[in-house]
């Protein structure tokens, strides 16, 4: 009798099984979906250092704007105050015809006073003045926008690198490289003078390239490291600490090959290059640091000016200003130590504790120290670490007071205290 299945057919369950062919892409026309972490890798390093970046900047440069209306005077004013203006007017004349009424610490304006300021930063300024619409003014705080947001995703990038390299030795223990890269972030934002990186200042300047001179250290990306340090020092004195970190790390990593040799050989071109031009314009190979000293009373003194200024303030003084000043100092040197405790790598401790030795063993305007200072941020990684291993609440709700501390100061330094900087 016939059944269900002919004889010599193949039961069905035996048949095998046909697999419809994937269409190739190029005949769908259709790509592949990026996945969410080639989309995240691509974007977050970069874009959240700038959100929190400009978010505690922007609460800093509204209470400011507050204090500035309430004082009777504008935004824009305080934004340009002293060296500011000479930045500014440097990039608008040139050196040689910056008008008399910028002068000195004494009130004094030479053939040569302002050769003492670096011309890294009114240089980039005046080139980008020349675009339509734009002032001189506009031009700075435009450029220290952009600049800032360059320190923050360095800034991030150094924090992260830190917390791998520190995971295991630091005493302090492990954190998630890219919180701890975020918090520096929002420590470097919300250090006391913070206000000066949107000022026509050239902080915002050294701190990028700071920060990626000493990426590219840690990375042994050395034209990274002696391009940066290169910039750095046609833009500010105090470069010469970086360049000297940048120059040691590459001699010691000299077997990296033509590269590190490279990083040696650029790193001091920018800063010996200003000093010769100053030379020729002087006729003295030491020609800008006289200018400084004869202008600004800036000088090495081993820290005698620093030590009777925490002296005397902490002692006689009644103002917030110089207080805070001088704690600011003492609190940086605390930092440092801590810095040292927590192992934090050679290269960023090493530049860290230069930057604090040239400003705290020299003379000069005692209430410049928490601007002068804020390049040292680096320091903060420790704090960055401890942060990043709270949890998220607690760590946010910590930064709270520092960032309206950091807002409520700066206002105060430029529109209440008439010698801030």
């Amino acid at each position: 009798m016939a059944t269900g299945t002919d004889v010599g057919a193949t039961p069905r369950e035996d048949r095998p099984r046909r697999v419809p062919a994937r269409r190739p892409t190029h005949v769908t026309g259709r790509r592949p979906r990026p996945t969410s972490s080639i989309r995240q890798f691509s974007t977050r390093p970069w874009l959240e250092p700038i959100l929190v970046f400009l978010t505690i900047r922007a609460i800093g440069i509204l209470v400011l704007a507050r204090f500035t209306d309430l004082r009777g005077t504008t935004l824009g004013n305080a934004l340009s105050l002293w060296d500011g203006k000479w930045m500014v007017a440097i990039a608008q004349y040139g050196y040689a015809d910056v008008p008399y009424t910028q002068t000195d610490a004494r009130g004094l304006h030479t053939a040569d006073t302002a050769y003492a300021f670096f011309p890294g930063y009114p240089m980039l300024v005046g080139a980008v003045a020349k675009l339509p619409l734009i002032s001189p003014f506009g031009a700075s705080l435009a450029v220290n926008l952009i600049l800032g947001c360059i320190g923050a995703v360095g800034a991030a990038r150094l924090g992260a690198i830190c917390a791998t390299m520190m995971a295991r030795r630091s005493p302090i223990g492990p954190a998630n490289p890219r919180r701890t890269g975020l918090f520096l972030v929002a420590l470097f934002a919300a250090t006391p003078m913070s206000v000066v990186l949107n000022m026509a200042y050239t902080e915002a300047l050294f701190c990028a390239l700071s920060v990626w001179a000493l990426v590219g250290v840690l990375r042994r990306q050395w034209l990274l490291a002696g391009i940066c340090a290169c910039l750095a020092g046609a833009s500010r004195p105090t470069a010469i600490v970086l360049i000297g970190v940048v120059v040691l790390a590459a001699i010691l990593a000299r077997r990296d090959g033509w590269r590190a040799w490279a990083a040696v050989v650029l790193s001091p071109l920018g800063y010996l290059g200003y000093l010769a031009v100053v030379w020729a314009h002087t006729g003295s190979p030491t020609g800008w640091f006289r200018i400084q000293t004869d202008g600004w009373g800036t000088e090495f003194d081993w820290g005698r000016s620093t030590f009777s200024f925490i002296n005397e303030t902490l002692v006689h003084s009644g103002e917030v200003a110089p207080v805070a000043s001088a704690w600011i100092i003492l609190s940086t040197l605390a930092m440092l130590v801590v810095a040292a405790w927590s192992r934090l790598p050679w290269p960023v401790l090493l530049y860290g504790a230069l930057v604090v030795a040239s400003i705290v063993l020299s003379s000069g305007l005692m209430m410049s120290r928490a601007r002068l200072l804020l390049p040292a941020f680096v320091l903060l990684v420790p704090v960055a670490l401890v942060l990043a291993r709270w949890r998220p609440g607690v760590a946010i709700a910590a930064m709270v007071p520092v960032v309206f501390g950091s807002a409520w100061f700066g206002a105060h330094m430029l529109t209440v205290y008439p010698h801030a900087m």
